[in-house]
């Protein structure tokens, strides 16, 4: 098992310095002059030339990429030229709103992801079965993006159930960070009020994250757990007179998490990418919406950190179901 840790851990490492090397190339060579963004429209040559120099962006490519990874080794992520502050300052700012989103999303798709699935499969060519299969086609079809727009649309501007975006009602005051999530951190202080317009703010943009996901695990649970329901055991339970919710809850459901654990954290990385789209649908303050900002201002070090991020949490948790699934499945072991 050490061996196998070991392995995987090497192969992550390799992963995010790759990653940093292509992230770093890409925003160097896209079109647009952050040094003059930064110094305005009415800024002479010798001011922009002052920021590249104060910015290290009059130093070779090679020497940029050198000192920026050596920077990351010791936790420096550079400057921000939109913010003026330490990019790591602006990640733990921003990264706790996007993971509390991500969090809720993903436990949304989870838990009706394998109940729908786990129905499907029980009630096989029959009209849930039917129904449910019709969910997940157009889960899987339908763009993130569009669907956001629409819960918009209809939720918050025709209907009014839910706000329009951002993360809080401008009236509430956010509670003391403990977690960094304000679902969380307001019932830690008994501000059942922050509580609930916390969560209403969160509704809409975690269902449109949550729902390709959903659609997703539904169709690889479905999957699974018909395969497990034609197994002798599954059909000797049957015959023995077991109840059929308890030959599918303790005996098919089991056997059949295995591979939807590994979609779930597939779809966990892809949840992490779709922030950037989602959130700036919902305003809301994440990281997501931090590098569509930096983007438009060609701010090369948010960029690159806000991908190191994301990259590395999508990483780190592959890494742990990995862990997981050769804990369960001792032929991944050895096949690692």
């Amino acid at each position: 098992m050490l061996r196998f840790i070991l392995k995987r851990s090497a192969f992550m490492l390799l992963m995010l310095a790759g990653l940093l090397a292509i992230t770093f190339t890409i925003s160097h060579v896209a079109p647009g002059d952050p040094a003059r963004l930064a110094a305005g429209p009415n800024a002479t040559e010798a001011m922009v030339q002052t920021i590249r120099a104060e910015y290290g962006m009059d130093e070779p490519v090679l020497t940029q990429f050198g000192r920026y990874l050596g920077g990351v080794l010791h936790g420096d992520l550079g400057r921000s030229i939109t913010t003026t502050r330490p990019v790591f300052q602006d990640l733990l700012r921003y990264f706790p709103a996007t993971l509390e989103l991500v969090s809720f999303a993903i436990l949304l798709s989870i838990v009706g992801g394998v109940t729908l699935g786990t129905i499907a499969a029980a009630t096989q060519n029959r009209w849930p079965d039917h129904l449910i299969r019709l969910l997940s086609t157009s889960g899987v079809a339908f763009p993130m993006f569009s669907l956001g727009l629409l819960l918009k649309y209809m939720f918050a501007q025709h209907m009014e159930w839910l706000p329009l975006g951002g993360r809080l009602d401008m009236l509430a005051i956010p509670p003391d960070t403990i977690t960094g999530f304000y679902t969380i951190d307001s019932l830690l202080h008994g501000d059942f009020e922050t509580f609930a317009s916390a969560l209403s703010y969160m509704i809409l943009p975690a269902l449109a994250l949550a729902f390709p996901a959903l659609a997703s695990i539904i169709r690889v649970n479905r999957a699974e757990m018909l395969e497990v329901l034609r197994q002798d055991y599954i059909v000797a339970a049957r015959a023995h007179g077991v109840a059929p919710w308890r030959v599918i809850a303790k005996y098919a459901l089991r056997n059949a998490m295995l591979p939807t654990l590994a979609m779930i954290g597939l779809r966990f990385g892809w949840m992490l990418g779709g922030t950037v789209l989602i959130e700036s649908v919902f305003d809301w303050p994440g990281i997501g919406l931090y590098a569509v900002q930096a983007t438009m201002n060609s701010d090369f070090q948010p960029i690159m950190g806000v991908t190191l991020v994301l990259g590395a949490s999508f990483m780190l948790i592959n890494f742990v179901i990995d862990i997981i699934y050769g804990m369960l499945d001792p032929r991944v072991r050895h096949q690692g």
